[in-house]
């Protein structure tokens, strides 16, 4: 009789074995998803392989192309590629009050969304290819056509697209 419950045990050993890790590893790494009570709406300070991507879920490794979406109660989400952030926050209520922080890749900080100068054929991590800068580079677009271009999927991830682009 015994004999039978000896796989049973042994799976529920095991499966509690690897929950138990999963928690202590979590609770080591402290993942930041969203911070809640940015009142002043200002960009944090982020620190590479802490922050997770609030699209695709990955962790944000590199901080060149990262951005910060801050909703009108403060509560502010992380992204690691620019046209991330447009996919996320267009069907989300607040997208038109919505403050929107990017890494210039010129300046090295971080700057208005809205005001910044977007690349189509940089280098970034979901190889949609909008890099951002301060001051405006040959070829760049402004925010409103960089957003269009992302939601009509017009990115160096279109195979289409980046013929037309790099020629490749």
């Amino acid at each position: 009789m015994v004999k039978k419950f000896i796989p049973l045990i042994v799976v529920v050993a095991l499966v509690t074995l690897i929950v138990s890790l999963f928690l202590m590893l979590a609770s080591k790494n402290q993942m930041v998803v969203i911070k809640e009570q940015n009142l002043k709406k200002l960009p944090y300070e982020l620190v590479v392989n802490k922050y997770q991507d609030s699209d695709c879920g990955m962790l944000i490794d590199d901080l060149r192309d990262v951005s910060q979406v801050i909703s009108p109660s403060g509560k502010t989400w992380f992204f690691h590629d620019h046209g991330g952030f447009v996919k996320w926050l267009e069907d989300k209520a607040f997208k038109d009050e919505a403050v929107i922080w990017v890494m210039s890749r010129d300046t090295k900080k971080y700057i208005d969304a809205k005001s910044a100068f977007y690349s189509l054929t940089d280098k970034t991590p979901m190889g949609y290819g909008f890099g951002a800068y301060e001051k405006k580079v040959d070829g760049s677009v402004d925010f409103d056509t960089m957003r269009l271009r992302m939601l009509r999927g017009e990115t160096l991830n279109n195979p289409h697209i980046r013929k037309k682009l790099l020629g490749k």
